[in-house]
């Protein structure tokens, strides 16, 4: 089964700390939830450019990115 990184983008001066504070949040729902997700993190691409992230299994991420509205996903290669 493949696995999903769903992704959120935040660019600009403030972008690192927005996705920084935004995997607060997204590990919150993980909680909530009570979820099976041990994959997140937070990666700087370029100054003006960082993301949130989470990974999860293909069959478990509908719901997920229903609920959640990552702006983009890709399959996880580890």
């Amino acid at each position: 089964m493949h696995k999903l990184k769903l992704i959120w983008d935040f660019r600009g001066p403030n972008g690192q700390r927005t996705a920084e504070h935004h995997l607060i949040h997204l590990k919150e729902y993980i909680a909530i939830e009570k979820l099976d997700i041990s994959i997140t993190g937070v990666e700087i691409l370029s100054e003006m450019h960082t993301i949130a992230f989470l990974v999860v299994d293909e069959a478990d991420m509908k719901p997920i990115r229903d609920a959640l509205k990552p702006h983009r996903g890709q399959v996880y290669t580890a």
